[in-house]
This record gives C-alpha cells, sequence and structure tokens, in this order.
C-alpha cells in the first residue's frame, strides 16, 4: 500500500480548509479593525490623509479586508497545488504587499479635492471598466495562481478602477469602502459578461457625470458647512 499516494491529497484537502478558514477570518478581523479606526474620520472629498504612518497603519488592514475574501480562490488553488499551509500564508502576504506598495503611491498622489475633479475620476474609472486591460487584467487575476506578486499586479489591474471611485468619493468613507468591496468581490469570483459588465461601467460612469452636475445631491461626499 502506497501511504505517501493517500497522503498527499489529504494534506492538499488540509491546507486548502486552513486555507480558506485564515484567508476568510484575517479578512473578517481586518473588516472590524478597519471600521474602528475609520469611524468618524470622513470627511468625503476633503478628507486628509494624516502622517505617512497613520495612513499604511488604516490602509493595509482596510486592503486586507476588501481584498482577502475575492483572494480566498486563488489560495485554495495554491492550497492544493503546495498542499502546504506555509506556501499559502507566503502567497496571501506576497499579495498583502502589492496593495501596500499602491498605497504608497495612493499616499503620494492623494490630495483633497473637489467635486468637479470627484466626479472626473468617477468618469474616468467607469471608462475603465470596458477597456482591454481590465478585461485581460480581470480574466488573469481569475486564473492566476502562480506567485502572490504576480497575482497581487494582475488583481491591482482589475480592481484599479473601482478603488479610484472610493479614493475620489471618500477614501476613509466605510460606505463605499464596502459598496466596491461587493463590487471587487463579485468581479474575482465570476467571469467577465458583457450584460453585467456593460451596464455597471455605464452606471459608474453616469454617477461621475451626476457628480459633477449635481453634487450637493450625494450625501456625504463634501464635509457639512
Amino acid at each position: 500500500m502506497n501511504v505517501t499516494r493517500y497522503a498527499r491529497p489529504r494534506r492538499a484537502t488540509a491546507a486548502a480548509a486552513a486555507a480558506l478558514t485564515t484567508t476568510l477570518a484575517l479578512g473578517a478581523g481586518c473588516w472590524v479593525i478597519s471600521i474602528r479606526q475609520m469611524n468618524g474620520m470622513n470627511m468625503g472629498t476633503a478628507t486628509q490623509l494624516g502622517s505617512f504612518a497613520f495612513f499604511i497603519a488604516l490602509w493595509v488592514p482596510m486592503m486586507a479586508a476588501m481584498m482577502l475574501p475575492g483572494a480566498a480562490p486563488a489560495a485554495l488553488r495554491r492550497a492544493r497545488t503546495s498542499g502546504r499551509v506555509p506556501a499559502v500564508l507566503i502567497f496571501a502576504g506576497a499579495y498583502l504587499a502589492i496593495w501596500a506598495v499602491v498605497g504608497v503611491m495612493v499616499y503620494a498622489a492623494y490630495r483633497p479635492h473637489g467635486t468637479a475633479v470627484a466626479g472626473a475620476l468617477v468618469i474616468a474609472a467607469g471608462l475603465y471598466e470596458i477597456t482591454p486591460l481590465k478585461r485581460r487584467c480581470r480574466r488573469r487575476c481569475l486564473e492566476s495562481s502562480g506567485s502572490g506578486i504576480g497575482f497581487g499586479l494582475w488583481c491591482v489591474g482589475s480592481s484599479i478602477g473601482l478603488m479610484v471611485v472610493m479614493l475620489a468619493l471618500g477614501i476613509m468613507s466605510i460606505t463605499w469602502m464596502a459598496v466596491v468591496s461587493v463590487l471587487v468581490l463579485a468581479q474575482k469570483l465570476w467571469p467577465a459578461r458583457a450584460l453585467i459588465d456593460l451596464p455597471l461601467a455605464v452606471a459608474i460612469a453616469g454617477f461621475g457625470l451626476f457628480i459633477v452636475i449635481v453634487p450637493g445631491s450625494v450625501p456625504g461626499l463634501t464635509p457639512p458647512m
């Protein structure tokens, strides 16, 4: 009887179960942390980021909360391929490291802005949703099971338009964080379909135009006077 033959599937199954549990638990825990940290901080388009250390301490749990649930299928694929839990943890750590680097770029580029800029950014994000680059990144994000760095890069390309929406409307807004998280998760779990993706892109761009025209109609977009 070949014990190794049967031990490998068992190890892969155990690693997959551990990967799924750890990924979802960490994501849920980071939601709790993010909600506590961000409570009362949202000032819409006028939100300040504070010091770099303060911002990164907010950004990393935020990205873990938003992105880890959608990364669960990739973590499962990694667990089945390697059969080892440490390999999955390294994969997830590298994936989050990519989003941490994105946070550094956000901190360097972000400035408090007006509603016209917010609307223009949302329109641009809607248009990005129908570009070939978006479709390619989304497809690779769905299929990738290689390194966490490669997976992270493809997923950044897939989700960056939706992230711009959050950055434009309220980087510290729990509401927009939740909305964008749902869209990111849906796009990581299901293949692209024009019947759904095109109306979504039009809706995002249309919302951006609405912001430009009647910004006062969007609750929380600007701080109270």
